[in-house]
């Protein structure tokens, strides 16, 4: 079987390529080891300009695997929270501009994913956002960092305090995403967008990304360090167990408070 996660490159753009479509590119133990080997290959490939994130099929990542290990072995609950989103995160250390191609639906760690990437191309049809309230689980992966600071705070509060989804249209209308394409062009519209990046002066871009960052306050991985124990705390509820079960069964779910 080809691996989950593989890391290629067309000229001066490199790939990181989910390939698990069967499974909508969820995370499971698999995917997410070879996202870090992938992620470390882009790491080291000095050749690369510009890269991009995508996942084969219509689904760009849909989050956990619920129906598989839901955390990482090993380790006390909130460093197993951490672990499972840490290969996500590692695309933070990537020096070089990272494009998401959200050629489909970007789901709770998945959305996580889109967020950590300095610019995202969506589909139209397709549906983004963290849904983790309406799961009775405590958001993870610097999500409640981050949104805030792409969209604003009153729009990231209603979407995470609502778990609701919204279409690639909506999400290029509140700045979420650069541009949204009909889903066939997500990859083309990413790719000739790095291309058009990697024609630029590297070490120039490289210090521009660095820069921007480092105006920002930049610190995804201590904010996801953070909510790890909150989320950890939170997969012991009865509500959790309520949610989780309730997405399985295809069902509404019942909240107690507990």
């Amino acid at each position: 079987m080809s691996a989950a996660v593989r890391y290629e490159r067309h000229g001066h753009v490199g790939e990181i390529v989910l390939d698990r479509p069967d499974n909508r590119n969820s995370m499971t133990p698999e995917l997410l080891d070879a996202f870090a080997e992938a992620s470390a290959a882009a790491r080291a490939d000095r050749d690369a300009r510009c890269v991009i994130v995508r996942g084969e099929g219509s689904c760009f990542s849909a989050g956990a695997d619920f129906k598989a290990t839901l955390q990482l072995e090993g380790g006390l609950p909130h460093e197993r929270s951490y672990a499972m989103y840490a290969p996500f995160l590692s695309l933070l250390d990537v020096e070089v501009p990272v494009i998401g191609a959200l050629n489909g639906h970007a789901v709770g760690g998945g959305f996580g994913l889109a967020l950590v990437c300095d610019i995202r191309v969506a589909s139209r049809d397709a549906r983004y956002g963290a849904n983790f309230t309406r799961l009775g689980l405590h958001s993870g992966m610097a999500i409640s960092y981050l949104l805030p600071r792409l969209v604003g705070s009153s729009r990231a509060c209603e979407m995470l305090f609502t778990g609701r989804l919204v279409s690639g249209e909506e999400a290029e209308r509140i700045g979420l995403v650069s541009r949204a394409v009909a889903a066939e062009a997500v990859v083309p519209e990413a790719r000739a967008l790095a291309e058009e990046i990697a024609s630029n002066a590297p070490l120039v871009v490289r210090s521009t990304k660095e820069a921007i960052r480092r105006g920002l306050g930049w610190d995804p991985k201590t904010a996801a360090r953070l909510e790890a124990p909150i989320q950890a705390e939170s997969l012991r509820t009865e509500d959790a167990k309520e949610g989780m079960a309730a997405l399985l069964e295809k069902r509404a779910p019942h909240f107690v408070g507990r």
